[in-house]
């Protein structure tokens, strides 16, 4: 049985079975809103992990082994994008996500989050460079930020990349699954929201609290692989995996305390008890969970014209679920909750907005692809 927050509200927003289009390129499923067509726009891509369009409609689109690439519109794959750092590729480790400065029109930096291979280990860093006029190279690489300390294992790496509206970077950083009571000691980085600058180091507005690390934003997150800020607010919110059952969204805020592991609505995959139950005083309490797990990868709020009634929705990718989840919001609470393209049987790894105002996802598969989700015609 599916549990949550708003379990005792969600039965109007459940989607119904999907109906499948004839033609093979398109296939067509039942909203809030008519029939949504997904269509491929591009294949071939190995594990996709993140997107970013560019300001003329071109993708970026990164591959968990380590490579970088250009989607034409006409969905065109470019060769490997030269000049991306090494990745450790194995396990849940490789090339993770990939956001545009906010300046980039002018000077064309991107950011990537990857599995750093290190002297012992690995670790989850952030690098940045210059995309070089033709989109064929990377230049001027500089790693801007290491998740600390380094720990041997591939598995949770978070990592999501947002910039707010100072013009700060939010990092996700997983708790490494082997090392999660660290998410609860603020001297490292391990299961934490890192806020820094683009050129790296603490915003002068980081909560710097004693004993925590600069780059700190907030603590006690398992594995947070979807973040998006609210478009009214400019609010953080974040879709985090928990373990069997209590996957997570929240709104990170400054100096607080999300709970991992000490409170979870999840239990550990033996099926036995992890912390001391779901409420402990001094612990935020998510605004949703899942229980059982969706396994939350990619957010996006929607925006754009073609579904106005889907404003400020929160759309949430799902791996072991393989659907679309689409959260409507009112202010900081989640009122509703719609599952979408549940027979697409794709894993969904992020979501993101199109300039054309329809949804672009990522299916994370070896032969994974681009999809466009638009009104059904």
């Amino acid at each position: 049985m599916h549990r949550s927050l708003l379990a005792p509200a969600l039965g109007a927003f459940l989607s119904l079975p999907a109906a499948m289009s004839p033609a093979s390129a398109q296939q067509r499923f039942p909203s809030s809103v008519g029939d949504l067509a997904v269509e491929t726009v591009a294949s071939g891509l190995e594990n996709p992990w993140g997107l970013a369009f560019l300001p003329d409609g071109r993708m970026l689109v990164t591959e968990r082994p380590g490579r970088l690439r250009l989607v034409a519109g006409d969905g065109k794959l470019s060769a490997p994008i030269t000049g991306v750092p090494s990745v450790t590729g194995r396990g849940q480790g490789g090339l993770l996500d990939v956001t545009l400065d906010p300046n980039f029109a002018q000077n064309r930096l991107i950011y990537l989050s990857f599995a750093e291979p290190r002297a012992g280990g690995n670790g989850t860093s952030v690098a940045r460079a210059r995309l070089n006029e033709r989109g064929t190279a990377l230049e001027g690489m500089s790693v801007i930020f290491r998740q600390m300390p380094t720990i041997n294992s591939n598995m949770h790496f978070g990592s999501r990349l947002v910039f707010d509206r100072t013009g700060a970077l939010f990092v996700t950083v997983g708790d490494r699954y082997s090392q999660r009571d660290q998410a609860q000691n603020p001297a490292n980085h391990i299961g934490k929201v890192i806020r820094i600058r683009p050129e790296g180091g603490a915003p002068a507005d980081n909560p710097k609290k004693q004993g925590w690390q600069t780059e700190i934003w907030s603590i006690g997150h398992r594995n947070v692989q979807g973040a998006a800020l609210h478009p009214d607010t400019g609010q953080l919110w974040t879709a985090e995996h928990g373990a069997r059952g209590g996957d997570e969204v929240n709104t990170p805020k400054a100096g607080l305390n999300y709970g991992w592991p000490v409170v979870t609505y999840g239990i550990d995959y033996s099926g036995a008890k992890i912390g001391e139950g779901t409420t402990k005083a001094g612990m935020e309490q998510p605004l949703f969970y899942w229980d059982p797990s969706i396994a939350p990868s990619g957010a996006a709020f929607y925006t754009g014209p073609v579904w106005p009634a889907w404003k400020n929705s929160l759309f949430v990718g799902a791996l072991a679920g393989q659907m679309l989840i689409r959260l409507s919001t009112q202010g900081e609470t989640v009122t509703g909750e719609e599952r979408l393209l549940t027979t697409l049987g794709e894993r969904i790894r992020d979501v993101r907005q199109g300039p054309d105002g329809f949804l672009y996802l990522l299916s994370d598969a070896a032969d994974g692809k681009v999809l466009r989700v638009r009104p059904a015609r």
